[in-house]
């Protein structure tokens, strides 16, 4: 069974991907669709040269893997909406069990600038996720908010949505980095290399720069529409 998780960046998608790889019933891959996005956009990103050197640029190749199969019994994928560009194969989607991870987007933006102080609102990803949230029938969304306050609960809840049982091994995990880790993670998994479970409850709002206001706003109608149907625990 594929089970794909939809992320924007700095969700706590790393955290979930390696909560997803502690069962020994399931494996798991890093965003599959980074390196084609990167080639075919132009986009600079940090990483970028190591991540087309070391990942399958072509998009039809990595809708092969993604439908591939795999010896344990469940596949988990990380993917981010954004990076589903419009000619990108998607019909391997139709055999996954979709689910969607958010953040509010104060948050994903505080953490992003803190790792690329330059960038712009597509790189956030909000927009396309909202759109294929609707495209793929609106599956389940989880709140890494919910997550980080009440783990257990929160993964019971989104394993029901998934029709799969829940694990006690998904709550803790060893740290230190993982074969499947992308070639970015120098850039970006530096917290969840160190970690073994899920962090605390998130603090006050963090504050952020002026620059960035008129992207909040604009984040702003596709997170509460997707957060007014987040799973409650």
């Amino acid at each position: 069974m594929i089970i794909a998780m939809w992320s924007g960046p700095r969700n706590l998608s790393t955290a979930m991907m390696r909560s997803f790889g502690a069962r020994a019933d399931c494996a798991v891959m890093d965003e599959p669709f980074f390196a084609p996005y990167l080639k075919v956009s132009g986009k600079d990103h940090p990483g970028r040269e190591a991540t087309l050197a070391e990942h399958e640029t072509n998009p039809e190749a990595v809708a092969a893997l993604c439908a591939a199969s795999v010896p344990q019994r469940y596949f988990f994928q990380k993917h981010m909406p954004h990076h589903m560009l419009s000619e990108f194969p998607m019909r391997w989607a139709n055999e996954a069990k979709s689910f969607f991870l958010i953040r509010h987007p104060q948050r994903v933006i505080a953490s992003y600038a803190k790792g690329r102080a330059v960038f712009d609102l597509d790189d956030l990803g909000f927009s396309p996720q909202r759109h294929l949230w609707e495209t793929l029938g609106r599956p389940a969304i989880i709140h890494s908010e919910t997550i980080l306050r009440h783990p257990e609960a929160a993964l019971r809840g989104l394993c029901t949505a998934l029709d799969i049982p829940f694990d006690a091994a998904m709550l803790s995990w060893a740290a230190g980095p993982r074969d499947e880790d992308g070639a970015w993670a120098p850039w970006w998994y530096t917290n969840v290399q160190a970690s073994t479970g899920f962090g605390p409850p998130p603090e006050k709002m963090p504050d952020i720069a002026p620059t960035y206001t008129a992207m909040l706003e604009a984040c702003l109608a596709d997170y509460d529409v997707m957060s007014r149907e987040s799973l409650k625990v």
